[in-house]
């Protein structure tokens, strides 16, 4: 099925299961208010131009390789297990934990004796992501069975030779008591397009001004604001305790003597930061969250 891309608007695909909930909390960042019925696969969005629809990321590419839906959001592993023809919009590297990148492993149970690839010849591997991981023994010359497993991967590790899965932080594999062999593909988030759809001037810009959103509100979640009243006598004293890497901006208060500063910095300084900060002279000292951070 292909797309009428000649509509008036903007066909924007969010991935419904693992990925739904931080997708939709980063629109939200983004200043998109999107709102989803439990039962429903068509959210509402307060953007006249955009109408929303909800895939699984598995399927993300292909719908909008094929002109169902303009852009959307999916892992880079699908892309390449789908083989899809798309035009890459963005990398945002977010998921359904964390801001790290999943990987998918091959793995053994412990007490295995399989080592590398190459033991496995001629044993099954159990996997979602059949195709690249297909490819993957056919490049190294490894001749295997991959057969396509409908979740709890983890359980067939006992079942099968081996398992390829997907992983961000390795605590369900080392709660199986798996061992990773080998990394087969690191995979982050990518908002994609249709190539056709990216030919629409207004279609284009649409979706770059979305990328740019989408990247400031990552850019802002490991970030706060800071602000503070200094002494001038001690805006030395206090600059000098600032991490060097962040420029602050520096604006006079109606009290000559006293200057305000404030400066974007990363969260997890910010709490040995600010004793220092006060101890230096610094007063009436704010921190603040933020929504987007846009270089």
């Amino acid at each position: 099925m292909v797309g009428n891309l000649s509509d008036d608007k903007l066909r924007l695909g969010i991935p419904k299961g693992s990925l739904q909930d931080s997708s939709l909390d980063l629109f939200a960042r983004a200043g998109y208010d999107i709102s989803v019925s439990s039962r429903s696969y068509f959210p509402t969005v307060d953007d006249k131009d955009i109408t929303v629809v909800m895939f699984r990321a598995q399927e993300m590419s292909r719908y909008v390789a094929d002109g169902v839906i303009d852009c959307g959001l999916t892992g880079y592993d699908w892309i390449v297990e789908n083989d899809s023809d798309v035009h890459e919009v963005a990398e945002l590297v977010y998921s359904k934990q964390s801001l790290t990148p999943a990987r998918w492993v091959l793995a053994v149970p412990e007490e295995s004796d399989v080592h590398r690839p190459e033991d496995l010849a001629g044993g099954i591997i159990a996997t979602e992501l059949v195709n690249a991981t297909r490819r993957y023994f056919a490049e190294r010359g490894v001749d295997v069975r991959v057969e396509f497993s409908w979740g709890a991967t983890e359980v067939k590790a006992r079942l099968v030779d081996a398992i390829v899965d997907v992983t961000e932080t390795g605590s369900s594999l080392r709660a199986n008591q798996l061992r990773v062999i080998d990394t087969i593909m690191t995979s982050t988030t990518r908002f994609i397009a249709n190539r056709s759809a990216w030919t629409i001037p207004w279609k284009r810009t649409k979706i770059e001004n979305m990328a740019l959103l989408l990247s400031g509100a990552i850019a802002a979640r490991e970030k706060v604001g800071l602000k503070m009243n200094v002494p001038c006598a001690s805006l030395d004293a206090v600059l000098q305790r600032l991490p060097s890497e962040h420029s602050p901006t520096i604006s006079p208060l109606a009290d000559r003597e006293w200057v305000a500063v404030e400066v974007i910095l990363e969260e997890r300084v910010e709490r040995d930061l600010v004793p220092g900060l006060k101890a230096a002279g610094a007063s009436g000292i704010i921190t603040y969250p933020l929504n987007k951070v846009i270089p």
